[in-house]
């Protein structure tokens, strides 16, 4: 399993930035996927995920309305839409799936997100 973020950078507060994270090594259409971010010196927390067909998400209280998750599974690849960025939104974003028989869980290298004017 391969999981590769890509799209982080630097942004005013009130910007927008596009994450995407492709995937490989595994049938992705049949997982779930997820968005987690860790920000500076505090835990890791989930952000959103979208089940395998795309047809339902969920989202952390502190992004509802500000970001959307989707996921492309003929590109094997979720994206992350954040809108309205806010300073706390500043983390390392990662991309994440999981399988059950035994649990495991996969992470991406994770991509840098500062909001900052």
């Amino acid at each position: 399993v391969l999981l590769v973020e890509s799209g982080g950078g630097l942004v005013q507060p009130g910007g927008s930035l596009r994450l995407s994270c492709a995937a490989s090594g595994f049938t992705f259409s049949s997982y779930t996927m997820r968005w987690y971010r860790q920000p500076p010196g505090k835990a890791r927390e989930l952000v959103a995920h979208i089940n395998s067909g795309g047809d339902m998400t969920n989202y952390a209280d502190a992004v509802k309305g500000r970001f959307t998750i989707t996921r492309d599974n003929a590109k094997n690849t979720v994206y992350l839409q954040m809108n309205s960025l806010k300073p706390e939104d500043t983390a390392v974003y990662y991309c994440n799936t999981f399988r059950f028989g035994p649990y495991t869980t996969y992470w991406g290298q994770g991509t840098q997100v500062t909001v900052s004017s």
